[in-house]
């Protein structure tokens, strides 16, 4: 999965559709200069395969990244509903429980997604949910591999 695409050439989402690959790839080179047309391509992906995770991704990714924290709060909590649903894991992130071997497709998907929605929370000035989601990762994650440590360390930096 895609972790940053600002600046990048093609980004490999993983197997989907070809069709709804090609919106995203049409998606991450317009969102080098165009925010409006690049975020028109994810939408238009979002609504020909809504069980696609990598579209929910960019759109949370860009409207952080632009500043429109309550779009990127509902995309974030949107992808992670929806990858829990297919890891067949519960909605709440509160009743996950650590998985061995850690997951990968979905599972590691919402894990990186409730990552992401700490980092929309902090830069929301609501530290105290996003330490509440990093102290769950922490037991969920304990290696890390999401990056939900970069994510605390910030968290303890606003915090102080």
């Amino acid at each position: 999965m895609l972790l940053n695409f600002p600046g990048s050439e093609e980004v490999n989402f993983g197997a989907i559709k070809p069709e709804i690959d090609a919106l995203l790839q049409q998606g991450v080179v317009a969102y080098r200069s165009d925010f409006s047309r690049a975020e028109n391509f994810f939408k238009q992906a979002l609504d020909a395969a809504p069980d696609e995770l990598a579209t929910y991704f960019c759109l949370y990714k860009i409207h952080t990244y632009h500043g429109d924290l309550d779009v990127a709060l509902d995309m974030a909590l949107s992808g992670l509903r929806k990858a829990a649903a297919q890891a067949g894991w519960p909605d709440d992130w509160r009743r996950w429980t650590p998985q061995y071997p850690f997951p990968e497709g979905a599972g590691r998907f919402a894990l990186y997604t409730l990552k992401a929605l700490a980092f929309i929370r902090l830069r929301r000035e609501e530290v105290a949910p996003a330490r509440e989601i990093l102290d769950r990762l922490k037991t969920l994650d304990p290696q890390g591999e999401v990056g939900w440590p970069v994510v605390a360390a910030l968290c303890e930096g606003v915090a102080g």
